[in-house]
């Protein structure tokens, strides 16, 4: 089975938490704070597999989820880094966003690439030590690690794209170029996945691949062509093979035109690339079929060539014209991943600091995910800890926002748990 897309959700690991601890030695007094820094999480990084071909391994396996840094100790030692989490997936892949569809990466090359950051480490109480604050009781929390759920897309990468209707030749032309050994039969449809095939020209050489038939109305999703049509969109020229011959009935001006209009509708750059037609099946077609259909094709603008690929006929020749217009063509497209916005910027800042009050029973409840970490680093029976953990509730707003709902003093505050009395 061939997968082409595939959603997934990956986490990066959270960093490490910072260490509270004080120095203590025999014959060394007040030997003061000596909590290390937190480790920092695993990256998610993406890396091109060769001898992958699809994305089948990520209908079965749908999360994945680094590991963790390690806590910060005594004695000043930071906590080690996790590891990075590679995920394998095979060359052209395009790892976009599933919510807003941003390019996060395009694994193009062999070079890996880290898509979802690993949390800092928290630092440990040895940071927070001043000459008014000797004995910090307190540590920061490891940061989070990105999260995204992420969908995979694979656009194959290939110099040369063959398009055209089914049955009219396309597989049997890249099995007579190259090695490629695709299945080869006479009914439609014979070819069910995209081929890739290697073409060697004297010195040069290029890659060729068979999308499976397109038909009138591929770009909606009728046929195959919906879902193979993505395959096209890297390749920098493509070859438009047409049964010259007309020997199922279709006009081959018609044929060319069809498929022209499926390759617009899907994508302007498609309508817009550079083009050979190969009027195949040329050895059972009348010399008149030719001539009429070679005076359209020029006209149009396009190169004409007339092959016949089961006999090997003007495939050299094809070939030749296809390395040389190679030469002056762009390298394969490459998809470079998008920044956020700073509109998006601004909306993921303020949902890290977004919070919830509702009052049940006369207790007021404050829900924020993000107040978790704050809340589990603060130590209740230190006074410099206590008053850090009043100025985030100040400086957050929740303070401000429990005042406007009416809270009095001595009113009772629960934040995940942890009750207090509300004291101006």
């Amino acid at each position: 089975m061939f997968v082409d897309e595939a959603k997934i959700h990956i986490k990066a690991g959270d960093g490490g938490d910072g260490c509270v601890s004080f120095h203590r030695e025999k014959y060394i007094a007040a030997g003061g704070p000596d909590g290390g820094d937190g480790g920092k999480g695993g990256d998610i990084v993406f890396v091109a597999d060769t001898n992958l071909s699809n994305l089948i391994d990520f209908r079965y396996k749908r999360k994945y989820v680094a590991d963790k840094g390690q806590d910060g100790s005594s004695k000043n030692c930071s906590g080690r880094s996790a590891d990075d989490l590679v995920i394998k997936v095979p060359l052209g892949t395009l790892v976009k966003e599933t919510q807003t569809g941003r390019i996060l990466a395009d694994i193009s090359s062999p070079e890996p690439v880290t898509v979802a950051k690993g949390g800092r480490g928290g630092r440990g109480n040895a940071h927070f030590a001043t000459s008014t604050r000797q004995i910090p009781k307190f540590a920061k929390p490891g940061f989070k690690g990105d999260e995204y759920d992420i969908t995979l897309e694979l656009k194959l990468i290939a110099d040369v794209g063959l398009v055209g209707f089914p049955n009219v030749g396309k597989s049997t032309l890249i099995s007579v170029v190259s090695a490629a050994k695709p299945k080869i039969a006479n009914y439609h449809f014979t070819t069910l996945t995209p081929v890739l095939g290697v073409v060697k020209v004297e010195e040069q050489s290029f890659v060729m691949a068979d999308i499976p038939g397109l038909i009138e109305g591929a770009s909606e999703g009728v046929g195959l062509g919906h879902e193979f049509l993505r395959h096209v969109e890297r390749c920098r020229l493509i070859v438009h093979v047409v049964d010259v011959s007309g020997i199922e009935g279709r006009d081959p001006k018609e044929d060319l035109e069809a498929i022209n209009r499926e390759l617009a509708n899907f994508s302007q750059e498609l309508s817009e690339a550079p083009q050979i037609v190969a009027a195949n099946k040329s050895d059972i077609a009348a010399p008149e079929q030719i001539e009429d259909f070679k005076n359209y094709v020029t006209q149009k603008g396009y190169d004409f060539f007339e092959i016949s690929a089961a006999t090997k006929q003007g495939t050299k020749e094809l070939m030749y014209a296809v390395a040389q217009k190679l030469k002056d063509l762009p390298p394969v497209k490459v998809y470079e991943a998008q920044p956020l916005t700073q509109p998006e910027l601004d909306e993921k800042l303020l949902s890290r600091k977004q919070f919830e009050i509702t009052v049940r029973d006369g207790i007021y409840y404050v829900e924020a995910d993000w107040l978790w970490d704050i809340l589990r680093s603060v130590n209740m029976e230190d006074y410099s800890s206590l008053q850090y953990f009043q100025k985030v509730l100040r400086s957050s707003g929740i303070i401000d926002k429990l005042e406007q709902m009416g809270i009095n003093e001595n009113d009772t505050v629960d934040i995940f748990g942890f009750r207090f009395d509300f004291i101006e």
